[in-house]
């Protein structure tokens, strides 16, 4: 139960990132980061937090660990989408008027 919304919300969060990065012109090297940064949760924080304050028995703590072994092969997919899409992503974008020009 707790996988999906966790999968849902990194991708969400770092296409949307990536793609409003691109599309202010910002560098791929810029970029990437940043649809990282937008993408993560803290979980290791979360983990701590949890394990102080309810125990290490908990379903706190529980919960937490499993966000920690879900988001990190997430995080390493957003960082191989994000090395794959170099080329796509320092492509320059067709305007609509450029197509309209040449018909």
């Amino acid at each position: 139960m707790l996988a999906v919304p966790i999968l849902v919300q990194v991708y969400l969060n770092s296409g949307l990132a990536y793609l409003l990065n691109r599309m202010t012109g910002e560098r791929h090297c810029v970029a990437g980061p940043s649809a990282l940064i937008g993408a993560s949760n803290f979980f290791e924080l979360a983990v701590a937090a949890a394990i102080s304050l309810f125990g290490f028995q908990s379903g706190a703590a529980l919960a937490t660990v499993v966000g920690v072994l879900i988001e990190v092969p997430v995080m390493l997919s957003v960082v191989w989408t994000v090395n794959c899409s170099k080329n796509w992503y320092e492509a320059p974008a067709v305007s609509r008027t450029a197509v309209t020009e040449r018909h």
